[in-house]
């Protein structure tokens, strides 16, 4: 049987450690696979001049799939994990947010999936500095046609949601759910107040769900919403978001599963898609082998089903849930205080996930 070609990206702080841990579990599993091993982030820009180069995207196009450690961004640079979605037009982050048996949470049996449209809302990063010509010019014309005062010196950042995309992101998290087996979709807006943008969103997802009478379709503002994930996350099965509500609720729909550590994601593409953990970098963790691998290793299993190899997949995640269920082997943030002396390393959670697979 061929080998699959991945793209590995290390990233920058703990990611190193954390890659290489979900390296060796997918490896494990009994695959064949070829890693096309890319630098990105911070370690690479001051010599490479970005921290983005085309040989990182040209490498995710070529082989299609990529399992990625968090990057960082050089200051006063556009955000590397934006760019990226961007340039790969990887329109749909997907970030399920499963509680596992032995996660100490406030909340049980909670399955959700949080699906965000990637590519617009205020991430597009047009903004305009305060007191410069062109914000001056943008406010004059901005209270000329709307008669609403700004001040001088404010900073300006354009907010921008098409029907494309919306049509595109909700018809994306229906296909999901029916392909899932999930029983319901939610959408998430402020409508009410932003009636051109979220109100666009809106009436584009109320369109697309008319479409899809088998699977149930509610709407919910944004403030409300995060208010009942709080109450009742049960309630939620597949919520689908604009850009900016997304990133807030996926971090929202991880502290209700044990925090980002438990945390996977894909970024998913027409032809391209990314595996990533939901968390930075841990920079401060690095080199200390503290860090939490689960995530990545989630995000690994994820990846082995989009490549049709759900076996293996599932064997992952199922091995990962039982060290977690067992409790002894798990980093710092999944023990009851996170000064434990019993914490676990990156690399101890790593064997004990090893061997559970060979189990």
């Amino acid at each position: 049987m061929a080998a699959h070609r991945i793209t590995l990206i290390p990233g920058d702080g703990a990611g190193p450690e954390l890659v290489d841990a979900a390296r060796v579990a997918l490896e494990a599993t009994g695959l064949e696979i070829e890693w096309d091993v890319q630098t990105a982030g911070l370690s690479v820009a001051e010599r490479e001049g970005t921290p983005l180069p085309e040989r990182v995207l040209n490498s995710i196009r070529e082989n299609g799939v990529a399992l990625k450690g968090p990057l960082g961004t050089p200051a006063g640079s556009p955000s590397v994990n934006v760019s990226l979605r961007v340039a790969l037009d990887l329109f749909a982050s997907v970030r399920p947010c499963r509680w596992y048996p032995g996660v100490r949470s406030r909340y049980e049996g909670v399955d959700l999936v949080v699906v965000r449209e990637a590519t617009e809302d205020a991430y597009t990063g047009i903004e305009f500095e305060q007191g410069t010509p062109a914000a001056t010019e943008l406010i004059a014309f901005i209270e000329r046609v709307s008669r609403t005062r700004i001040r001088e010196d404010s900073g300006l950042s354009i907010k921008s949601i098409s029907e494309w995309a919306s049509e595109r992101i909700v018809r994306f998290a229906f296909a999901y759910a029916l392909a899932e087996g999930r029983r319901k979709v939610t959408a998430g807006h402020k409508a009410n107040i932003m009636k051109r943008s979220d109100g666009l969103f809106l009436e584009t997802a109320r369109r697309v769900a008319a479409e899809h009478p088998g699977v149930a379709f509610e709407e919910r503002i944004i403030d409300n919403l995060v208010m009942q994930l709080v109450q009742r996350p049960q309630a939620f099965d597949v919520l689908v978001l604009p850009n900016q509500y997304g990133d807030i609720v996926s971090d929202l729909g991880a502290g209700l599963v044990g925090g980002r550590g438990m945390a996977p994601g894909a970024d998913l593409g027409v032809g391209c898609a990314v595996f990533e953990a939901t968390h930075g970098t841990a920079a401060r963790y690095r080199g200390l082998h503290r860090a939490n691998p689960m995530a990545l290793m989630l995000s690994g299993a994820l990846l082995l089903r989009h490549l049709g190899e759900t076996e293996a997949g599932d064997r992952l995640e199922a091995a990962v849930a039982r060290v977690i269920a067992e409790g002894r082997t798990v980093t710092y943030d999944l023990k009851p205080t996170r000064d434990d002396p019993t914490a676990a390393t990156t690399d101890e959670v790593r064997d004990a996930v090893l061997a559970e697979l060979a189990a």
